[in-house]
């Protein structure tokens, strides 16, 4: 049976591979972001009736408001939003760095949950998307790993208060998307690789990948409450000679 599913930040990396399997498996999939650009080559690359989107600025709860009045009732909310770059040393960080990181992951995040909750289905799923920094200590992650950390305990504890809602996150690792704009263009790809180069599979993670595991969240109507890591063993600090 089809059901209703709205992607934030389905525009691009993560959050658009996810809308493009969703659709496969014969869902409704709604995508948001707040580029109209982007929004548009999505919608062009998706092309598929089932496929439908608006431009949504997550941390504008008036906007968020309108966007789930337009979309009405819907089965499954999928959450991939995040701030690019962020790392940074104790000594050099800023209050505005540390801001916008987490007012461009937690804060719309959670305002985009609230939102949700007047038309997502009772017995519903929300899926988050964090990363694995969360649980890694290298230097330089102090803020990506705070704010990462917050979006998956959040979504336990939204496990518990939204029950028989059901709420999980995603941990991703090292993933090639747009997330590493902030990396200059001729250093992108020994930056990813170099990034990748300690996990136990030894190379970037791919969207689809991620994907993959959003679905199985948003479908598995029995798991509810948990972090799934998608990091090519990153976590594990595999060390190579």
């Amino acid at each position: 049976m089809s059901e209703r599913v709205v992607i934030l930040g389905g525009t691009s990396g993560i959050g658009l591979a996810a809308a493009e399997l969703l659709l496969t498996r014969g869902n409704e999939v709604w995508i948001a972001g707040r580029d109209e650009e982007r929004l548009e080559r999505a919608l062009k690359a998706l092309d598929v009736p089932a496929a439908k989107g608006r431009t949504v600025d997550a941390t504008d709860e008036e906007r968020l408001a309108a966007f789930f009045a337009e979309v009405g009732p819907f089965d499954h909310l999928v959450v991939t939003l995040t701030a690019n770059g962020g790392v940074t040393s104790l000594a050099d960080l800023t209050a505005s760095e540390l801001r916008r990181h987490h007012e461009g992951k937690l804060i719309p995040h959670l305002l985009a949950v609230k939102a949700a909750l007047g038309t997502l289905r009772e017995d519903g799923s929300v899926t988050l998307v964090g990363a694995i920094s969360s649980q890694l200590s290298a230097a330089g992650l102090l803020v990506l790993a705070s704010a990462n950390a917050a979006v998956e305990t959040a979504s336990r504890i939204l496990a518990a208060e939204l029950a028989p809602r059901r709420v999980n996150a995603v941990s991703p690792g090292v993933i090639d998307t747009p997330w590493w704009d902030w990396v200059p263009e001729a250093a992108r790809t020994e930056t990813v690789a170099g990034a990748a180069a300690g996990t136990a599979v030894g190379r970037p993670g791919r969207p689809e990948e991620v994907a993959h595991a959003i679905a199985f969240l948003v479908e598995n109507t029995y798991t509810t409450g948990v972090v799934l890591p998608v990091d090519g063993g990153a976590r594990l600090g595999v060390q190579r000679g």
